[in-house]
């Protein structure tokens, strides 16, 4: 994990701003809120994310460095160092705790039941305890929301149409992630029997058994589905490289992934969602109550080809595909 202050991430970003805070009440007269940014994602190829989320804070009147501070903590999918980090920002008692992930969400829920959160969930935030209702959440957690069983659906439907000769498909995830693995294993099997397809489950926590998994998909498997997580979007670069070696088709739950050379990608637009979660950070700072604050459900998603990879693997993408796409790089 990757813990990183103000100063330094402001130097990475250019001059990006960070910050953090229903405990602002709890800190000292005269000093600024803090919020504790918490994501299973790697600071590396990150500013954005970063950026959208100080957006985010920034409509409801708080910039980063004048009357509030952000602490980040990138975990690069090092989901086992959560609870200390948790326990460590409740013991500081810090103004607000943003997550961005499954992981760092329920963590956050399980170490405090006073600071506010506000999160960024991709499972269901009712049956996982974090909310008692969307329209009413009624504890100290709230944010936005992305159901995937959707998007995991839609996903494999594009692979399919961009590969239509596939018929088995290796679907990827990382077993320390029990959020995403379930939801992933629950609703792929069924979207993959109503378009005909075969899957096999492999499991991946290192980079290791990453290379170990592309070893097995090329031996006999025509495409492979990589599930949401955190520590696999990390290694999203030796993704792209192993997928060129072995020329597997490959589909990826998040642009990041394109944008290192990956196929394709389908999924929740990540930057309003990062945005939307620092929104809430701000609304909550300001003196909203999170337990009034209903859940968002994300109406944003992006579908993201990468061309010049699909015609190293040989692949001819339809023009009715190439039209739907948001974004195509060449």
């Amino acid at each position: 994990m990757l813990d990183i202050g103000r100063r330094e991430f402001m130097t990475m970003l250019g001059g990006a701003t960070a910050a953090w805070p229903l405990a602002a009440r709890a800190q000292q007269p005269g000093k600024l809120p803090v919020v504790g940014f918490v994501t299973s994602r790697s600071l590396d190829g990150s500013a954005r994310h970063a950026a959208a989320f100080t957006k985010g804070l920034s409509e409801p009147g708080y910039v980063e460095g004048q009357n509030v501070i952000v602490e980040y903590h990138w975990l690069s999918g090092q989901n086992d160092r959560l609870p200390a980090l948790m326990a460590d920002l409740v013991h500081r008692r810090v103004a607000v705790i943003a997550t961005a992930g499954d992981p760092p969400t329920l963590a956050a829920k399980a170490a405090t039941t006073t600071i506010p959160i506000a999160f960024g969930f991709s499972g269901d935030p009712v049956g996982r305890g974090l909310v008692a209702s969307l329209a009413r959440p009624g504890g100290n957690a709230t944010g936005i929301n992305f159901f995937t069983s959707e998007v995991l659906a839609k996903r494999l439907g594009l692979l399919h149409e961009l590969v239509p000769k596939a018929r088995h498909v290796v679907v990827l995830v990382n077993p320390t992630n029990p959020p995403s693995t379930e939801s992933t294993l629950r609703d792929v099997p069924e979207a993959a029997r109503a378009i005909g397809l075969q899957i096999q489950i492999l499991n991946a926590s290192t980079s290791r058994e990453i290379e170990a998994a592309f070893a097995t998909i090329a031996l006999n498997a025509d495409a492979l589905f990589v599930a949401p997580d955190g520590f696999l979007n990390a290694r999203r670069v030796q993704f792209a490289t192993l997928a060129t070696h072995y020329r597997i088709p490959a589909s990826y739950p998040a642009r990041d992934y394109v944008e290192a050379g990956g196929l394709m990608s389908y999924g929740t637009d990540l930057l309003d969602m990062y945005r939307q979660v620092g929104v809430y950070a701000g609304r909550i700072l300001k003196g909203a109550n999170p337990a009034d604050l209903p859940v968002i459900q994300s109406t944003k998603f992006e579908f993201v080809i990468n061309l010049q990879t699909a015609r190293a693997l040989g692949l001819e993408v339809p023009p009715t595909l190439l039209a739907r796409a948001d974004e195509v790089i060449e």
